[in-house]
């Protein structure tokens, strides 16, 4: 039998994958026929080697493997011997934690052969009811609490879709509020906002004409040490994700289908989408072409980065 188990969301597929794992040592308890394999470093041979050795126990195996879409010869020899392991009695998990090419023929056949999961990002919506959810979890995990709406969406404005660092601040919340309702207060004291969710306020004070504003705010990561180049990389991939949606905005495109489209994670189109209307497409590229050049400026030692920045700002 085979697992599929993939996906951009690499928190929640690492947390299906344990689940499955858990449950296999709770029936089989000596733990001797669980096996990871990693096609990085280990051959098909010792994979399948192993697969067709007999246990003991009496047990089914467990078999994860991981990574085989990173090796064209695995891959070749998993599409070989895809029909027996798929009427094996033991268990194969394919595991990749991020999107494989789903144009591959091995992705193909695991859509027609294996019990497949995919772990996409969550939508504004999902990601407002997991996390609501994650709060009341039980203490084993976090100390049980409760987070009022307005109080959950400054979290996911300061943390965005990443689940991972999502986990640590609920933690961090939930102790500090130990079965007590999470306000606003407390997220805005405890939660540092993300470095892309600032330049994101530094752009929409742009769009506002709030250039004062806005050079305010670059200058505060300037000085808490934040490096003048990664600056301009944030700065280039919020107005890339404007630039795409504004091309299907242009396009007609629904609303609701502009995330699929784009490959932008909901969120993304749903902070960015508005922007879009204070800008025309030829705006848009002129300016992330000056994103380019000024980049290119400073790496060649034409301007200070810092004073790059400042005209960058200005001019836009």
């Amino acid at each position: 039998m085979i697992y599929f188990i993939y996906g951009e969301d690499s928190y929640r597929s690492k947390k299906k994958l344990e689940d499955i794992i858990l449950g296999y040592k709770e029936k089989n308890r000596s733990g001797i026929n669980l096996v990871y394999f990693d096609t990085i470093a280990e051959t098909f041979k010792n994979f399948f080697g192993n697969l067709q050795v007999n246990s003991m126990f009496a047990e089914k195996k467990l078999i994860i493997l991981k990574n085989v879409f990173e090796s064209k010869e695995f891959q070749t020899n998993f599409l070989e011997n895809i029909q027996n392991l798929e009427k094996a009695e033991d268990i194969v998990i394919v595991y990749q934690d991020n999107s494989p090419d789903q144009r591959t023929k091995l992705f193909k056949e695991l859509q027609k052969k294996s019990k497949c999961q995919e772990f996409g990002f969550l939508s504004t919506v999902a990601l407002k009811k997991w996390i609501v959810e994650e709060f009341v979890r039980p203490a084993s995990k976090h100390s049980e609490a409760k987070i009022n709406p307005e109080a959950v969406d400054l979290l996911i404005s300061f943390v965005g879709s990443d689940l991972w660092r999502m986990s640590n601040e609920i933690n961090k919340l939930s102790n500090y509020k130990k079965n007590s309702v999470i306000k606003k207060e407390d997220v805005a004291l405890l939660v540092k906002p993300g470095i892309d969710n600032d330049i994101f306020k530094t752009i929409e004070s742009l769009v506002s004409g709030e250039k004062k504003q806005a050079l305010t705010l670059l200058h505060k990561h300037l000085e808490d040490g934040d490096n003048a180049l990664y600056l301009l990389s944030m700065i280039a991939y919020q107005f890339r994700n404007i630039l795409i949606i504004k091309e299907l905005q242009e396009e007609q495109t629904p609303y609701n289908l502009v995330a699929k489209k784009s490959g932008l994670h909901p969120f993304v189109v749903q902070k960015s989408y508005y922007l879009c209307n204070q800008f025309s497409i030829e705006k848009l590229k002129k300016i992330y072409r000056k994103i380019f050049q000024v980049d290119s400026d400073i790496k060649t030692g034409k301007i200070e980065a810092e004073i790059a920045l400042d005209l960058l700002l200005s001019e836009i």
